[in-house]
């Protein structure tokens, strides 16, 4: 019994010591763009971790053209959205399919074009997709959500449909959001921007409008029974959470079911939420970030006020986080329940771990390759699979 105890405290005392060094160890080793303090321990610059597995990163193809989706098939092979409008199919090969017809066109300017996409819980039954894109309309453009049945031959979508729009209109072409994701019901969370300029910024903190907010509605594109505005005079009964600037990930915890969302901030101050029904999550009002110029944002000048939430994690500088995954696969058993985040400006996939709703560790996988990852999703190989701006895929597994 005294030995055990020992043997207990022993080990108490090196898994101390170890936290103890990395809270002193961050991955970011560049200095802050503000002098920001952040609301409580850990929420910033958290102490690095290693993955001890050994694994390798192998590019499939680097023939695709600024894909920006990609979610596993039943049979494990690969789907994936490229800005331009078009969707393919990827064997683990690497080998591509021709592109997908069908598919309502888009406004690829900017930061627009053919976004985030999720199959239906019943793919296998019904062959349902959904996509998330830029649309043009009378007033410029806005965040769409559409369905489509893939053909069997997998030529084709048939079918399209419109079944959501953000609407205001915005003749913008900055900050549409676009992840989509299925909760355990079979509803729908949808991402939207608050489209960046400064005339439609305040609109994320507007129930009246569905820019800059996460959107919870049906397979057809009706508000969920339930929602937290529903019967709220003047706001819109489609909404989830607002105060947000341009949510690019969307993710639920494999253990707990909760959902967690990634937003860029503008100069630093990119955020990662657990969204809540109601929520506020603060911007424009409250940040970690500065504008572009070096300004600060604000009058005043706040990151913390009663009533809007805090990110359970920021970066400054800013990495640019887009699609997100948690890893729930047995091939590399460290990874369990960590958190994937496919970051642009920072050229990494960054991997959480994460307890009790708080990061308590950080690693930059791949930081060598110089890509900008926009999307990561596990495999059902239980591998991970990334795609780049530069038009690569990869395949991220044990050795």
């Amino acid at each position: 019994m005294q030995k055990n105890i020992i043997l207990s405290l022993a080990f108490s005392a090196v898994v101390y010591a170890s936290c103890a060094q990395n809270a002193n160890n961050s991955v970011e080793t560049k200095a802050p763009n503000s002098d920001y303090k952040p609301a409580f321990a850990g929420q910033t610059r958290i102490g690095a971790v290693k993955t001890t597995t050994p694994y390798a990163a192998k590019v499939l193809t680097e023939s695709l053209t600024s894909p920006w989706g990609v979610k596993s098939l039943p049979d494990g092979r690969l789907i994936i959205t490229e800005k331009s409008g078009v969707m393919r199919i990827a064997k683990v090969t690497g080998e591509l399919s021709p592109a997908i017809t069908g598919i309502p066109a888009v406004n690829s300017d900017g930061q627009g074009g053919l976004l985030g996409l999720a199959l239906d819980p019943e793919f296998e039954k019904n062959r349902m997709i959904y996509w998330a894109f830029s649309e043009n309309v009378e007033g410029g453009t806005h965040t769409s959500l559409a369905k489509g049945k893939l053909s069997k031959d997998e030529t084709k979508i048939e079918g399209a449909t419109v079944i959501y729009r953000a609407t205001p209109a915005h003749k913008g072409t900055l900050h549409y959001g676009g992840r989509v994701v299925f909760d355990k019901k079979g509803n729908i969370f949808l991402s939207t921007g608050e489209r960046s300029d400064l005339v439609t910024r305040p609109q994320a903190q507007q129930l009246n409008s569905g820019l800059g907010k996460v959107i919870h509605i049906t397979k057809e594109g009706k508000p969920v029974a339930g929602n937290p505005f529903e019967g709220k005079e003047g706001a819109r009964p489609e909404l989830y959470s607002y105060g947000h600037r341009n949510v690019q990930g969307l993710a639920f915890h494999p253990v707990t079911g909760e959902l967690f969302s990634n937003e860029f901030g503008p100069r630093g101050g990119d955020e990662l939420n657990h969204v809540e029904a109601g929520k506020n999550y603060g911007w424009p009002t409250i940040t970690y970030g500065i504008e572009y110029s070096g300004k600060k944002i604000g009058n005043p000048t706040i990151q913390q006020k009663e009533g809007m939430e805090q990110p359970v994690y920021y970066w400054d500088p800013s990495v640019s986080p887009s699609g997100m995954t948690f890893y729930s696969g047995n091939m590399i058993p460290e990874w369990k329940n960590n958190l994937f985040i496919g970051c642009l400006s920072g050229m990494h996939i960054a991997r959480l771990v994460i307890e009790n709703n708080k990061v308590v560790g950080e690693e930059r996988l791949l930081t060598e390759e110089y890509q900008r990852f926009r999307d990561v999703t596990q495999g059902k190989d239980g591998a991970l699979y990334a795609v780049t701006d530069q038009g690569r895929l990869y395949r991220i597994a044990k050795k």
